[in-house]
């Protein structure tokens, strides 16, 4: 349980392969660490033999939303609404599951313009949202809802918390995460030296630790307003070879 739990939410996401699991739980916690390293095929299998046993309550609430953060990170935004809508569903009166739902509802309407709605789940969650985790996922949104209202300032102000609350967490995997929407905040705020320098630190990180979704979205942005300890070429290289080995693991990309 423990190495799962690091694998998942601590200082092991690069574990692989990854230990059975007994429980439901387990299951839940091996389908986060697999998704993480962009295993999308074992995860998915994980998170379907969970769902063949918990057929409502948190647990199940929780499965639809990591299948739905899942086809986000893959870019069908539209697609993982469907999946969000049902872990809210399922969550029944769990603050936890109902606040990753909502916060996943938020996501999937800002990455189709649908701000409005976007800001109108993360209020809802934002009543909801305890623990340790969940803020660090209400940050990163704030921040990307804010980037898509053009307000760059704000953005940078939602992700540095992100980055101290993930640094408080313990999560490897988060602080990394954080540092992605923190270097994708500064850019949309115009400070693209500093962009730069987040992203090439967190593209180290990624490598480290295997986190290959993570690292195809550094390359992506890499590749767009340019690095400077990779060529352009080297930058488009890196992003290919991620995105070869996602698709290599199961998991089927949106067409930027």
């Amino acid at each position: 349980m423990s190495s799962l739990s690091d694998a998942a939410f601590g200082d092991a996401p690069n574990l692989w392969p990854l230990p059975a699991a007994s429980t439901p739980h387990e299951l839940w916690l091996r389908a986060v660490a697999a998704g993480g390293q962009g295993r999308y095929g074992n995860a998915i299998a994980d998170l379907d033999e969970l769902c063949r046993t918990q057929h409502r309550g948190p647990l199940a609430s929780l499965a639809h939303s990591t299948r739905a953060s899942f086809l986000r990170q893959l870019g069908w935004h539209d697609r993982a609404r469907g999946w969000d809508g049902r872990a809210l569903a399922l969550a029944g009166s769990d603050p936890e599951a109902g606040a990753d739902a909502l916060i996943g509802l938020a996501a999937d309407a800002l990455g189709v313009g649908r701000l409005s709605a976007s800001a109108t789940a993360l209020r809802r969650a934002g009543e909801l949202v305890g623990g340790s985790r969940l803020p660090v996922r209400l940050a990163w949104v704030s921040a990307e809802l804010a980037m898509a209202g053009g307000e760059g300032a704000r953005a940078v102000g939602h992700a540095q918390r992100a980055v101290e609350l993930a640094v408080a967490l313990g999560s490897a995997r988060h602080a990394v995460k954080s540092e992605v929407v923190r270097a994708a905040a500064l850019c949309s705020a115009g400070e693209l030296d500093a962009s730069r320098e987040v992203a090439e630190a967190a593209l180290q990180d990624t490598e480290r630790l295997g986190i290959i979704p993570l690292r195809w979205a550094l390359a992506c942005l890499l590749a767009d307003i340019g690095s400077t300890r990779h060529t352009a070429p080297e930058m488009l290289r890196i992003r290919n070879e991620c995105a070869a080995t996602v698709r290599r693991r199961g998991g089927d990309l949106a067409k930027r």
